[in-house]
């Protein structure tokens, strides 16, 4: 028995030892360390960058979009091939786009110091010219319409900026524009106010408290605020063909737009006074140096905006309207996202004519060789409505209205060159290069789960010309869209195209 309780007592003995031996072999459990940690101090989605007090937050999206009935996303089939109405045009257009929107800021003594980018890559469905061997944009077949291609796809930069003590640094919003720009309802590109794109400058803007803000700005105006300066006395037949009046003249740049702007935005709503000058620097009459130039003129526009929320509609209901008025500075109305020359092709029930035609043509000046600058005015306005039918469903109607004006010496420039270039059947007496553009449309939206939105939007395009009734243009061969060298019908044109969207948020 002795020897029995021997072994028993050794055996327990080893087996302890061994345990401890195995104990102190294993690691010891260490604090977890918090890598990334939440920053609270600017609402939801915002993290501190480890090791530093800056905080960040990465967003952005993911947007599918088919337009049918032009070969434009966003916009009607007022020129090029997707004007000439014929097999050149698309009867769709699909754009993909991956949106990243990176986010940083930190708390200083002297306020936040902010800096923000929004980095996007898009596809677009490209279209050819009359002679099907190169795209419309001028790149290669099958490259996107974006000025920046690579691998098929266009890489576009549309913030990136530094905020400091009420300074912005950097391609920001305009001071100028409301916070829906030609968005008031829609997606659909509308006149009637400054657009969207932001724009390279330096603002300050003063914090009044209580939703009253007042901005001060020198903003680029190349190439976002400036349509066309046109030296009449280059026009040619082509040209004026598709709406462009004279040879493009613009200079280089010499003073930035100064940009002044009013906000009250309350639980109520928004009004907004916004005011743009805007210098016309025009190149030289001919080729070179020693052929002159006319000088500077400065240009200027002004826009009125109001936003009314928390309608008796509905939850969330708004209304959003913008009015502007501008002379020399068009693009605060036909803003960058638009073209400025517009030639649409349709029917015709006059005699000798292979079709009619709307023409159509905006410009900050023009000017004939050895005389001044002559400002061209725009105006217009416009509105939309939306109304939620519940979480998940909303529907907006939307409209806009824009006019160019061309005062009486700039008509005898350009009617003088139309006469002589297209053989006006009607003369100068019949000559009016002065339009309107409107739109009207609707659109609707679900939204299934958070964040992800299926949009249906239908909107009508008129171009509304003002060339006596019945005149008669003669043109010449334009192959780039197949049209003949042909008589053909001034007369008013329309279009009408629907978007549909899936996008995305995150």
């Amino acid at each position: 028995m002795k020897m029995v309780k021997s072994l028993l007592l050794a055996s327990a003995a080893g087996i302890i030892a061994a345990g401890g031996a195995q104990a102190a072999d294993l690691p010891v459990k260490a604090k977890a360390i918090e890598y990334v940690k939440i920053c609270s101090l600017y609402g939801a989605g915002f993290y501190y960058i480890p090791g530093t007090d800056t905080c960040f937050r990465l967003g952005g999206y993911v947007r599918a979009d088919t337009v049918l009935g032009s070969s434009v996303d966003f916009d009607a089939a007022n020129n090029g091939v997707a004007g000439a109405r014929n097999r050149l045009s698309n009867y769709y257009t699909a754009r993909t786009r991956q949106d990243l929107q990176i986010d940083t800021r930190t708390a200083t003594e002297y306020g936040m110091v902010r800096t923000f980018a929004e980095l996007t890559y898009t596809w677009t469905t490209g279209t050819y010219s009359g002679a099907g061997t190169t795209a419309v944009n001028g790149s290669t077949a099958y490259t996107s319409s974006l000025g920046s291609a690579v691998a098929t796809g266009g890489l576009g930069v549309y913030y990136a900026f530094i905020q400091f003590a009420g300074f912005t640094f950097g391609k920001a919003e305009s001071q100028f524009r409301t916070p829906w720009a030609e968005y008031p309802a829609n997606n659909f590109e509308l006149p009637g106010a400054a657009g969207w794109d932001p724009v390279n400058q330096v603002s300050y803007t003063a914090d009044f408290g209580q939703g009253i803000t007042a901005s001060f700005s020198a903003q680029d105006q190349v190439a976002n605020y400036t349509t066309n300066i046109w030296n009449v006395s280059g026009a040619t037949a082509a040209g004026m063909a598709t709406g462009v009046y004279g040879a493009q003249d613009i200079g280089g740049s010499r003073a930035p737009d100064l940009v002044a702007r009013v906000r009250v935005d309350q639980a109520w709503g928004l009004f907004q006074a916004s005011f743009a000058a805007h210098d016309n620097h025009a190149a030289y009459y001919g080729a070179s140096e020693p052929t002159g130039h006319p000088g500077d003129k400065w240009g200027w526009a002004g826009q009125l905006a109001l936003s009314i929320k928390n309608l008796p509609t509905g939850p969330g209901d708004t209304i959003n309207v913008t009015g502007v008025y501008t002379n020399g500075a068009s693009r605060y109305n036909f803003h960058d996202y638009m073209s400025t020359a517009y030639a649409m092709y349709g029917g015709t029930s006059v005699a000798g004519a292979y079709q009619s035609l709307g023409i159509g043509g905006v410009s900050d000046s023009v000017f004939v060789t050895g005389a001044g600058q002559e400002l061209t005015t725009t105006y217009g306005f416009n509105g939309g409505y939306t109304h939620n039918w519940d979480p998940y469903w909303n529907t907006s109607i939307f409209g806009a209205w824009a006019a160019v004006r061309y005062n009486g010496t700039a008509k005898g420039y350009i009617c003088g060159a139309f006469v002589a270039n297209l053989a006006l059947s009607s003369g100068v007496a019949g000559c009016n290069p002065d339009f309107n553009y409107a739109v009207v449309g609707t659109k609707t939206s679900w939204t299934p789960v958070k964040n992800l939105t299926f949009t249906g939007e239908l909107a009508y395009m008129m171009l509304d010309q003002k060339y006596a009734s019945g005149s008669t243009v003669t043109l010449p061969l334009q192959s780039a869209i197949a049209k003949p060298a042909a008589t053909y019908e001034l007369k008013d044109q329309n279009s009408l195209v629907l978007l549909l969207r899936a996008q995305r948020n995150f």
